[in-house]
């Protein structure tokens, strides 16, 4: 019922805008318990986590830092190239600090494995990942992930930062992505 842009590309509805919300202030409650005494990195990987990171640091009620890296391993596709290259480095230093990398979404989990080793090999004090969407059924790389939203079905989804060449992050739901419409 939610879609409101009339686009023949998007398709089904995944997950509303009512649903996210609701998630992302339980994902707060918990991440504030959970770092309760601390002040903690979040580290968004840009472009597609940015709304996600920013409604979910509203939600968090201890101290927060912001940073952010963009990485890529799309391009403009809708599949994964396999190689994965930083485009936008960190400003802080994260020696000693706790770290929570915030993600939109994780399909193979091989771009986050490799962004984890890199994060790692800079001596913070924790890392922690916490990400909106999880795929079923799609991971190659072994990851502790430790907060998610939700799991939804391998779909190309688009929306809530989420994009296909740019367009549709701004919708405020998640669905599923129809790359072929006359089909």
């Amino acid at each position: 019922m939610e879609p409101t842009q009339e686009d023949p590309h998007i398709g089904d509805l995944i997950v509303d805008s009512e649903s996210l919300q609701l998630r992302i202030r339980e994902l707060g409650e918990v991440i504030s318990k959970d770092f309760n005494g601390k002040a903690p990195l979040l580290i968004g990987v840009l472009k597609g986590a940015f709304m996600f990171m920013s409604d979910l640091a509203k939600s968090i009620t201890v101290p927060v830092e912001f940073d952010f890296m963009a990485i890529s391993s799309y391009g403009s596709a809708t599949k994964s190239s396999g190689v994965v290259r930083i485009l936008k480095d960190l400003d802080a230093d994260i020696a000693g600090r706790d770290v929570i990398v915030v993600e939109d979404i994780i399909e193979s989990g091989l771009t986050l494995q490799y962004l984890l080793r890199n994060l790692k090999a800079r001596g913070p004090e924790s890392v922690t990942v916490c990400t909106l969407l999880l795929k079923r059924g799609l991971q190659r790389a072994d990851l502790q992930v430790d907060y998610v939203g939700f799991e939804i079905p391998a779909d190309f989804v688009v929306g809530y930062g989420l994009d296909v060449a740019e367009r549709f992050r701004n919708l405020p739901f998640v669905a599923r992505y129809i790359e072929d419409p006359e089909s």
